[in-house]
C-alpha cells in the first residue's frame, strides 16, 4: 500500500511542478489548428467518396 502511496504523491508532484502546461493562448490556436485540419481532412474525404460514387454509378449504369 505504501507503494500505490508514494506513487499517486510522486505522480502529483510531477504534474504539479515539472510539466510545463499550454497557456490559454497556446491551447486556442492549437484548437482552431486541429479544427481547420479535421475540415480539410473530411472534405478530402467527401471528395474521394463522390468520385468513388460516380464511378460506381457509371458502371452500373452501363
Amino acid at each position: 500500500m505504501k507503494k500505490i502511496i508514494n506513487y499517486i504523491k510522486d505522480s502529483y508532484n510531477e504534474l504539479v511542478y515539472k510539466v510545463s502546461w499550454p497557456t490559454r493562448a497556446e491551447l486556442t490556436n492549437s484548437a482552431v489548428i486541429v479544427m481547420i485540419a479535421s475540415i480539410i481532412m473530411a472534405l478530402i474525404v467527401w471528395g474521394i467518396d463522390s468520385a468513388f460514387e460516380s464511378i460506381v454509378k457509371f458502371f452500373y449504369s452501363l
